[in-house]
């Protein structure tokens, strides 16, 4: 290909990957092909660094790989230029290989093929070729590759006709049974949509809709949390973190319910109609969006463990349904006194971050909890324990803790009896 198609990359590790050329079959795949296509340069969401996909296969195949192929080429490479090498971190399970050379990102992979051997389960892999390799992602716009020759230029695989659908900015998955095989791949596609303005073809919206509606995975909302597969749970969860973090969320989302695909989640999530204006008032909040969306469902608690998400976040979840139980069955009035309010809300032991997702949520009259969380819960009594036990001899016990709330109350009370 011309120079149109050449990964920008600093010139010495394209030098170092050409002299590994003549022992490997190496080639940039995946996101770095799709925006160089694109005429974008591919970074990690998180680092902001060019992020390139390598696939190294031997040549031969080898039909065992006790030492993988991206182990030694990133070897070769350290050793090249220790100096450039940022971090590097192996992992034996897939013979893959993080590396950081020269301000660049290269995630290396020994060439494989894979089998589910059950739906949403993690893959099983075995070392393969090039082509089999790219047979085993998610849409046709990440299954091409660019060949590194041996002179330094790049030769173009585009076996599943990705450069066609890239240019009719169209999403097409692989195979018929993409979705069943990995679930996570509807919310990558739904990134993918709204980051690039991509559209599913009819015949994997189609597919996305059988497959849900069938549910072919054997764990079933209703389930134990704990025993959902790694892409109905955790993998699941990373997906959406990047699509709430690093996407523009708002069009994600509604292509991702225009397909159906927050029923992955749970269909109190697919049928939810407010996320939109709850997330725009956590964030404004500072919370988190994640547990402001998962706020939505019929059973946030039990979809936040199946997501496994941060014990704190779980928390929020907890105190948010419990405050929102109690503003609803307990008589309350915008008369109160701060000091009433501060005794429904802490009595409950509520966070803040309950308290925001109230708000986010529209729970409860907004201006006593807004005033909660921005000032009454920061107010303290005008005394220590320590000073109320010297000047009025109380001694340490359910007395003291009762003084405490009192002198804090009239604290708490006394700018709205001044007004």
């Amino acid at each position: 290909m011309g120079e149109a198609h050449t990964i920008p990359i600093p010139a010495g590790l394209r030098q170092a990957l050409v002299s590994a050329a003549g022992e490997f079959r190496l080639a940039f795949v995946g996101g770095a092909v799709r925006d160089l296509l694109l005429h974008h340069v591919h970074r990690d969401p998180w680092r902001g660094l060019p992020d390139l996909d390598l696939v190294v296969e031997d040549l031969p195949v080898p039909a065992s790989a006790e030492d993988p192929a991206a182990h030694r080429l990133a070897r070769a490479l350290q050793a090249a230029d220790p100096a450039a090498v940022g971090f590097c971190c192996f992992h034996g399970a897939y013979g893959t290989v993080e590396l950081e050379l020269q301000g660049v990102l290269l995630d290396l992979a020994t060439a494989r093929s894979e089998t589910y051997p059950r739906p949403a389960e993690n893959p099983l892999v075995c070392s393969g070729r090039l082509e089999d390799d790219l047979g085993r992602r998610d849409f046709t716009i990440n299954a091409m590759a660019l060949m590194l020759q041996p002179d330094g230029g790049v030769q173009l695989l585009d076996p599943h006709g990705g450069q066609a659908d890239l240019a009719l900015r169209c999403l097409r998955l692989l195979h018929e049974h993409s979705l069943r095989d990995d679930p996570t791949r509807l919310v990558r596609g739904a990134r993918y949509g709204a980051r690039l303005g991509l559209i599913l073809d009819p015949g994997s919206l189609a597919q996305a809709r059988r497959t849900l509606a069938a549910w072919p995975w054997p764990w079933r909302p209703g389930d134990p949390p704990d025993q959902a597969p790694p892409a109905l749970g955790t993998r699941l969860r990373m997906e959406l973190e990047l699509l709430l973090e690093r996407e523009p969320w708002p069009a994600a989302l509604a292509l991702l319910q225009a397909w159906g695909g927050l029923a992955l989640f749970e269909d109190g999530l697919q049928a939810d109609k407010c996320w939109r204006s709850r997330l725009r008032r956590a964030r404004r909040l500072g919370l988190p969006l994640l547990p402001a969306l998962l706020a939505g469902a019929n059973d946030p608690a039990a979809l936040a463990a199946r997501l496994q998400l941060p014990h704190s976040q779980q928390r929020w979840l907890t105190q948010w349904q419990a405050l929102r139980h109690s503003l609803s069955v307990e008589e309350h009035s915008l008369a109160w006194m701060p000091s009433r309010w501060c005794e429904l809300l802490e009595g409950h032991g509520c966070s803040p971050e309950a308290v925001a997702l109230a708000l986010a949520c529209g729970d409860g009259p907004r201006r006593p909890l807004l005033r909660w969380l921005l000032n009454w819960r920061h107010v303290r009594a005008p005394l220590t324990a320590a000073e109320l036990i010297a000047r009025e001899g109380l001694r340490p016990g359910p007395a003291l803790g009762k003084r405490l709330r009192q002198l804090r109350g009239e604290c708490l009370d006394q700018p709205l009896s001044a007004e």
